[in-house]
């Protein structure tokens, strides 16, 4: 198999079967990014897929989906991505859905009807790491886009019928930001149709740009309980109907529920958690997560 970088997915793709079509990422700016530094961005050339595809096929093991490795595979060419699709179900005939992380301005070069087409050919749940709906967090963090572009390229998704996963990236705005961060993400995805957000919590590793800036008195992370409540009022002002689920390594409660049946039982999880852990604690856990 090539993979021009360690294996990296959302926890709940576990069982998947992965292959690599892009290599690093389109973008490799944002400046509280780990991933991907090591691998500067390429197409993987199609010869090089189809040998990978028939390595999965004689492996022994058996996938219902593949999860597409790169940071942002989406960015390949429409004709690419229904060619691979083609090779996948030629070798690999158990496979019934497909998937990856995505950028937004992946969809930029895709019309409503090429993401239809995706979508029949059973392009699914891609992740998008829009991360926040706050210009001014999103200018900070050098994400390359505004909530607008956001709104625009994603709704070609909904119109399109493909199922999305948008992910919240709470503590991005460091001390002070939280409520604000939280109320603009919402107000954004609100005005969109994910079927899952996915959420986890700013946490800063040493090879990171935001890390220097820590380190040099520029940004001031979030406490502990900032990051709670900022994720008890992105919950409280969500209404558009989801799954929502935080079960990433950097959250030291798990939560997930439907939006907005379960809204206060997730509200109210989060403030047990405040209760009963004390700041030090809190920090204690996130000291503790060394890699994403």
């Amino acid at each position: 198999m090539h993979f021009s970088s360690g294996i990296n997915r959302p926890p709940y793709e576990a069982n998947d079967g992965f292959l690599q079509i892009t290599s690093g990422c389109s973008h490799g700016s944002c400046k509280f990014c780990t991933f991907y530094k090591e691998s500067p961005f390429s197409l993987s050339p199609m010869e090089e897929i189809e040998a990978d595809i028939k390595e999965l096929a004689h492996s022994g093991w058996r996938f219902d989906r593949i999860y597409l490795q790169g940071a942002d595979p989406f960015i390949r060419k429409t004709e690419d991505l229904l060619k691979i699709a083609d090779m996948i179900y030629h070798y690999l005939p158990r496979v019934k859905s497909i998937g990856g992380y995505a950028r937004v301005d992946n969809l930029k070069n895709k019309t409503v009807e090429q993401v239809r087409q995706l979508k029949d050919a059973g392009y699914n749940y891609f992740y998008f790491g829009v991360e926040s709906g706050d210009d001014k967090l999103l200018d900070r963090m050098n994400k390359g886009y505004h909530a607008d572009y956001v709104l625009h390229e994603c709704r070609k998704m909904d119109e399109a019928g493909m199922p999305w996963i948008a992910n919240f990236l709470g503590g991005l705005g460091g001390h002070g930001w939280g409520l604000s961060h939280a109320r603009e993400t919402a107000r954004l995805y609100n005005q969109l149709k994910p079927a899952m957000i996915y959420a986890s919590e700013l946490t800063l590793f040493p090879d990171t740009p935001l890390s220097r800036d820590v380190e040099e008195g520029k940004f001031a992370e979030a406490t502990e309980r900032e990051r709670m409540e900022e994720m008890q009022e992105f919950i409280r002002c969500l209404t558009v109907p989801t799954i929502f689920r935080a079960e990433h390594v950097t959250m030291p409660v798990r939560i997930n529920g439907r939006v907005p049946e379960d809204k206060e039982a997730m509200i109210s999880r989060l403030q047990e958690t405040m209760d009963t852990n004390g700041e030090e604690r809190l920090q204690m856990y996130r000291s503790s997560v060394y890699s994403l």
